[in-house]
């Protein structure tokens, strides 16, 4: 049976759980009302570094979300780097200390395209936080050739990103290839020329590798001219 915590987080789990129980000893033998508070540090570290497993929709149409969080804004920008051309529809994700932080491929495909950009460490809420942090930005190319971006920033609180991979590896749609810790943001970028169909709001709760961001535009979708 598979352990439910992220591969990602090893030094971290093994440190963290090592420091928790000598505090934990500590203060039983010299303050026990602490003992609980550093259980429960224990807990959230455990809850922090988790990997559910997913199961969503596998449709060729289909764009899941790379993150679980809360969907910060959807609009048409610029995108860095010259891997998609004009304008693209970006979906912005804000990443809680309390989400699942293993980010996960919105789509099958070759990654094409990595480039790590050091950055400053704002707070990942903030609008700057999304071309002034460090972040790394992953570019995948689809069977059909059509291609979307993927980019994890660095936040005021998680200061590491983890992208096991680079460019020739294979994607599967929903695949891990990563993460962020501890609390960060993650942006789907899909060219606006490709003519999607957004399926979620800013505000709305998604899940990696489960939900539904986007969706190509069948020929059936659109109108006739």
């Amino acid at each position: 049976m598979r352990i439910p915590l992220t591969r990602y987080g090893i030094r971290e789990l093994v440190l963290g759980s090592v420091l928790c129980a000598a505090a934990t000893a500590f203060s039983l033998w010299f303050f026990r009302p602490v003992a609980p508070l550093v259980v429960l540090v224990w807990v959230w570290l455990m809850a922090f570094f988790r990997d559910p497993e997913r199961h969503g929709p596998r449709s060729e149409e289909a764009l899941l979300s790379p993150a679980d969080g809360t969907v910060a804004d959807v609009e048409v920008v610029e995108p860095p780097d010259g891997f998609l051309e004009g304008p693209a529809l970006r979906i912005g994700i804000f990443m809680s200390v309390f989400n699942v932080h293993v980010n996960r491929a919105p789509t099958a495909g070759l990654v094409r395209f990595r480039q790590h950009m050091p950055g400053a460490f704002l707070d990942a809420r903030r609008k700057r936080a999304a071309s002034e942090n460090e972040q790394n930005l992953l570019g995948l190319e689809r069977r059909d050739g059509r291609r979307v971006m993927v980019n994890q920033i660095a936040g005021y609180v998680a200061r590491r990103i983890v992208c096991a991979v680079g460019p020739g590896d294979s994607l599967a749609a929903g695949q891990r290839f990563g993460m962020i810790k501890f609390g960060s943001r993650v942006e789907l970028f899909v060219p606006e020329s490709d003519e999607v169909a957004v399926k979620v709001a800013t505000g709305d709760k998604v899940r990696a590798g489960r939900d539904v961001l986007a969706a190509y535009r069948t020929q059936h979708d659109r109108p006739i001219t």
